[in-house]
């Protein structure tokens, strides 16, 4: 299983998943899912993906291969590069995605595993404002709003309450940062199947570039700290609150 955050903030948006798949206990390996497309000063895009692992590569590698072939052929189906909006780009990973099961889908259904795949797109395309959208297995999607300015896939259960209760679109990019790493943080602790290391990607608006990734693992610093100072201050909240008169 997985865990996405991503986030969208007036000063730009935060991307993070965990890199850990489980197909049982004794079959746990690391695969990123948190991938990125760039052409610096037109436009960025970040994909973060959930799912049957062998679903999300190849509509990756569909999204990659298509921007090739747009390249030496201007016949070739749109691609990410051509797209005019994000909303354009956005339709294009719905038909990747779409393309996918057209060739997979039945093989998946005869057998034992299902067509399950979920992502999380966002991005920038020229002076286009930054988008964010939840893209589902049947290749539709929606997009982020002020009031709902995040999205979640895989195991969010864990992580969704501090994001409802700090969540604000008006955050700055650092602490939109911290509170999406609270969130992990959070999920690590009560579920198994989302470990590190984390992919995690900053991105202020307009600079139409990537310039702010990082990968967390067990022993980073500012995590351990993060990890730490949460929990004496939930402790410390929790003895604050009066006590239930019985």
């Amino acid at each position: 299983m997985t865990y996405c955050v991503g986030m969208l903030l007036d000063e730009g948006f935060v991307m993070a998943a965990d890199t850990r798949t489980n197909a049982g206990v004794d079959n746990v390996g690391k695969f990123k899912k948190l991938h990125t497309w760039s052409k610096p000063g037109d436009r960025v895009f970040v994909l973060l993906t959930a799912g049957n692992l062998a679903v999300t590569q190849a509509v990756v590698s569909m999204l990659s291969e298509g921007m090739v072939d747009r390249k030496k052929s201007k016949k070739s189906p749109d691609s990410l590069f051509t797209a005019r909006t994000m909303f354009q780009a956005a339709r294009i990973v719905g038909q990747a995605i779409r393309e996918v099961k057209r060739v997979d889908g039945e093989s998946l259904s005869a057998g034992s595993d299902a067509f399950a795949a979920s992502f999380i797109f966002a991005g920038q395309i020229g002076k286009e404002p930054p988008r964010l959208f939840q893209v589902y297995s049947a290749g539709n999607f929606i997009e982020a709003t002020p009031d709902t300015p995040f999205f979640q896939i895989g195991e969010h259960k864990y992580g969704k309450p501090i994001l409802d209760r700090v969540a604000r679109n008006e955050m700055k990019l650092g602490d939109a940062a911290k509170m999406v790493l609270l969130s992990f943080d959070s999920t690590l602790r009560s579920n198994l199947s989302v470990g590190l290391p984390i992919d995690m990607l900053t991105y202020e608006t307009n600079t139409l570039k990537i310039e702010h990734t990082k990968r967390i693992g067990l022993d980073d610093p500012y995590f351990k700290m993060l990890s730490s100072e949460w929990s004496k201050a939930l402790r410390t909240a929790f003895m604050n609150i009066e006590a239930f008169d019985i």
